[in-house]
């Protein structure tokens, strides 16, 4: 196994018969050995990093009191994203992923090792947590679009969906455990230990990535250096209304309806009255239901826009029953389905976007997806930061699901008329019925 600085850069070829023939089931791309050391380093990293969250969040609004303050730490997490994610797909494009996987994690593991020292040590101040929290953006610019694309690199084609669901369900399995360990870190020895463990978690995928086999790894052709290879990939997603339509959806979804670090905080702490344990309880909630619905999406073998537009209304109107929701354990018990379909959305639009890219692109690609996706969060987030603190937690997680399920409404509509459909409404087996159908039929049926 070769490991050295050229290892990534030698040619590398399709796995041979000692690779697993691609299989089905929804465990199916853990038989090849590459993913599963991915997978195995990815759920400890993940699981510290939805503690440092979690611990981050609520370190946040213990300095300040305030959830527009939490918005802005939200918010410039993700600032980089969008100030620079066109750059960091042009990067991952260009350069060995795995390489740059090596040297991602490793920045994402001393950003926290940092916060946890200044934790520690009571020197902590929320400008701190603030600059961290912007460092982590710069990184994830590279780090995402890379960890995205090198999948494919892993698993190959035919189990490229697999991978992405198994991916998101690794994330949803570390939110179940991170969370609640990260409650009772805050309420037993103090906020530094949590971020402790985060930055130590991040040994674990530098350890997978440097026992994988590179002569395992399909091959992908990457983009030489030259100019215009921006404008090159934002031309190649204008002239692809299946690639940009989606992008415009997550686009809202994740700008207006992912705001759960405000709204979750805020509904623990000015509605309920409740503590970082039970904090830490609601986002476990949620992330259980954001495991079935990644566990549902591993199992499925296709992927529809019909099932992406009708997810993301679903989930707004979800948002908008849980921010009406007058008792407690109402609330809570809305977080399992709106985990479920709001993974749903996430992974249907990424895995829709991944296979309908080719190789050569999909950097560019998944970085323009991630920037509107994420990249939104530093508009959403303050914006919705203050609506919460200025009209309450209830306006402001309603003003999240109403956009979303407006945004679903009409990208449905223009994708039904770009594929030629139109809305039918009628009755099926007796039942009130809703569907896109084509116009050419509606219209032979109407001539006869």
């Amino acid at each position: 196994m070769s490991t050295g600085p050229g290892a990534d850069s030698a040619p590398v070829h399709k796995p041979d018969t000692n690779t697993p023939r691609p299989g089905k089931g929804t465990f199916s791309s853990l038989e090849i050995r590459n993913y599963r050391l991915f997978f195995t380093g990815a759920i400890v990293s993940n699981t510290g990093t939805w503690m440092a969250r979690i611990t981050q969040d609520w370190l946040v609004l213990s300095l300040t009191g305030s959830a527009a303050a939490v918005g802005v730490t939200t918010a410039l997490q993700f600032l980089p994203m969008l100030l620079f994610g066109l750059y960091g797909g042009v990067v991952a494009d260009r350069y060995p992923k795995r390489r740059l996987l090596l040297a991602s994690q490793a920045a994402l593991g001393l950003c926290g090792l940092a916060l946890a020292a200044l934790t520690l040590s009571g020197h902590v101040q929320v400008w701190h947590v603030y600059l961290i929290a912007f460092l982590l953006g710069m990184v994830t610019v590279v780090d995402n679009p890379a960890r995205q694309s090198f999948v494919s690199e892993m698993v190959g084609p035919d189990r490229l969906r697999n991978a992405v669901s198994l991916n998101s369900a690794n994330f949803q399995s570390a939110r179940l455990i991170g969370p609640a360990v990260a409650g009772v870190l805050i309420a037993g020895v103090g906020s530094g230990w949590a971020f402790l463990l985060n930055g130590l978690s991040f040994l674990a995928p530098l350890a997978g990535l440097l026992m994988m086999r590179t002569s395992e790894l399909h091959k992908v052709e990457r983009a030489p250096r030259g100019k215009g290879q921006l404008r090159e990939g934002l031309r190649y997603v204008a002239g692809r209304p299946d690639l940009i339509w989606p992008i415009v959806l997550v686009g809202f979804i994740g700008t207006f309806g992912f705001n759960f670090p405000i709204w979750l905080t805020a509904f623990a702490d000015d509605v309920f009255h409740v503590g970082a344990g039970t904090y830490g309880f609601l986002n476990t909630l949620m992330a259980a239901g954001s495991l079935v619905g990644a566990l549902a999406a591993a199992r499925r073998g296709s992927t529809r826009l019909r099932m992406l537009v009708v997810a993301a209304g679903v989930f707004g109107v979800l948002e908008v029953a849980a921010a009406l929701a007058p008792a407690f354990w109402l609330f809570a018990l809305l977080l399992v389905p709106i985990g479920m379909i709001g993974l749903t959305v996430n992974i249907t639009a990424n895995s829709a976007v991944q296979m309908a890219t080719d190789p050569a692109m999909r950097g560019r690609v998944m970085s323009l997806y991630m920037m509107v996706f994420a990249g939104g969060t530093p508009i959403g987030a303050p914006l919705l930061g203050w609506v919460t603190d200025t009209y309450g937690a209830r306006a402001g997680f309603a003003t999240g699901g109403l956009v979303s399920l407006a945004a679903a409404v009409v990208i449905g509509l223009v994708l039904a008329r770009v594929g030629g459909l139109r809305v039918a409404v009628g009755w099926h087996h007796g039942h009130p019925s809703v569907r896109f159908v084509p116009v050419r039929r509606e219209r032979l049926a109407t001539a006869a």
